[in-house]
């Protein structure tokens, strides 16, 4: 490259300016249904193998503590995301994650796999850079293995890899998955996998996902481990490392937040949502001309941006290091229905969008802040489908891919003209994706 003016100082980028957009922020109405989710997620890196999150009773293991003692019955998720890094240059077996499903009853149970979708970042969903707005509906958009994830469960899929159905009988385990996360030939050594799945069980069962390095055949090549190995992990290993940040005790007032790693049983795995003007209508009034409002989605303690509403499913177990709540929401679905009203006496353009303002807790401006150009850090990279009916009266059901940024107020996901007195129902779906940062909103604005 050849500069016409060398002796010039090369131009720095200017600082992105901040834009405050005066709307109101509404709390989210509805709630997280009761459903547990197995959430492992600490350690994200996994350099030493071992116990990621056992629910298994701790009675005659090795580590009493690495075990929380919880069992599963009827629908249940099970969300697992961790990362493979080779040790040194020279050590680059195959790390594979097993997920274990055991009954302890003296009846088979029949564990019925309702969706289920797993990938590793390198080749199955690299991180790539994607416009801000792609249209989605053939599924051929995404950027990271949670991204590509939670557009399967989204879309009902169950991935070959799971079986329909897994029969356990008495007293023993069954894999659910048994899948490695391969770091040789790529560059840097670095690989991840992420991992969702919708299950029914007919009876108790207890669960566990365990990190081991793939075992070798006699010729030295690698083999994925067998059901009796895993085992013997489980009753043998202690929790695997190396350990995330401790999180922040949530009565803590000093200092910053550490939210930390999820490792433990969630409770919620859908958020479902009618939002109306109150509880005693069926329908959401539209903003005047000119103005909105937002509601926030997975918003977090120190994120609530003035409605003092914290969505991060609680904890019904956990590890004492990892996160007291499952900050993030990570493979949630949020189905939120919006019945939207033009009480006006002449026809109105309605835009639907998702935004990431800048977080914070109380809003120090009045408004939502973003910035004129937003910051490069990617903030939310998913898929979001809408079903509406469109102006001619159809029913559409669009698949909308975002990328976005801190601070970037995003274009609409769809824009509706309603006519005076008119109701238009607009729902809107979508998993939070892993790897995206909190929170964003669901503006809806009259132009």
């Amino acid at each position: 490259m050849f500069l016409l003016f060398p002796h010039l100082p090369i131009a720095q980028a200017p600082p992105p300016q901040e834009l405050v957009k005066i709307q109101e922020v509404r709390p989210l109405p509805g709630k997280l249904d009761t459903i547990p989710v197995f959430n492992s997620n600490s350690p994200e890196k996994v350099l030493k193998p071992g116990i990621l999150l056992s629910t298994f009773p701790p009675q005659g293991k090795k580590i009493p503590a690495a075990h929380l003692n919880f069992s599963f019955q009827g629908r249940f998720d099970v969300f697992a995301h961790h990362v493979a890094q080779a040790p040194s240059a020279d050590d680059l077996r195959t790390l594979y994650l097993g997920i274990l499903l055991h009954n302890p009853s003296p009846k088979k149970v029949t564990i019925n796999v309702l969706q289920g979708a797993s990938y590793l970042s390198q080749p199955d969903a690299p991180f790539i850079q994607l416009p801000a707005f792609s249209q989605n509906n053939l599924s051929t958009v995404f950027a990271g293995p949670g991204d590509r994830v939670v557009n399967d469960i989204l879309r009902v899929r169950r991935q070959n890899i799971f079986p329909n159905q897994i029969i356990i009988p008495p007293k023993q385990s069954r894999m659910l998955l048994n899948a490695p996360i391969p770091v040789k030939e790529l560059t840097p050594p670095l690989n991840g996998r992420s991992t969702l799945a919708r299950l029914h069980s007919s009876g108790k069962v207890y669960a566990a996902s365990l990190a081991m390095f793939a075992p070798t055949n006699d010729n030295g090549r690698e083999r994925p481990p067998i059901l009796k190995e895993w085992l013997n992990l489980l009753d043998n290993s202690d929790v695997a490392g190396p350990r995330d940040k401790a999180p922040t005790p949530p009565n803590a007032t000093n200092g910053g937040i550490i939210y930390g790693r999820v490792a433990g049983v969630a409770q919620g795995s859908q958020w479902r949502a009618l939002i109306t003007d109150n509880q005693k209508v069926k329908y959401l009034t539209i903003p005047q001309p000119g103005k909105a409002y937002s509601y926030p989605l997975s918003t977090v303690p120190g994120g609530t941006l003035g409605t003092q509403q914290v969505q991060s499913a609680k904890m019904l177990v956990r590890y004492p290091d990892t996160a007291y709540s499952a900050h993030g929401n990570y493979g949630i679905q949020y189905s939120l229905q919006l019945p939207l009203y033009n009480k006006s006496k002449v026809s109105q353009r309605v835009n639907v969008s998702m935004q990431t303002p800048l977080k914070e807790d109380n809003l120090s401006k009045s408004g939502l802040r973003f910035f004129n150009t937003p910051a490069p850090q990617v903030f939310f990279r998913g898929t979001i489908r809408l079903r509406y009916k469109n102006d001619a009266g159809k029913s559409q059901t669009r698949y909308v891919h975002l990328v976005q940024r801190r601070g970037q107020q995003g274009k609409p996901l769809a824009t509706l003209n309603i006519p005076p007195g008119d109701r238009r129902l607009v729902e809107v779906d979508f998993l939070y994706p892993p790897d995206a940062t909190p929170p964003q909103v669901l503006t809806i604005s009259t132009q």
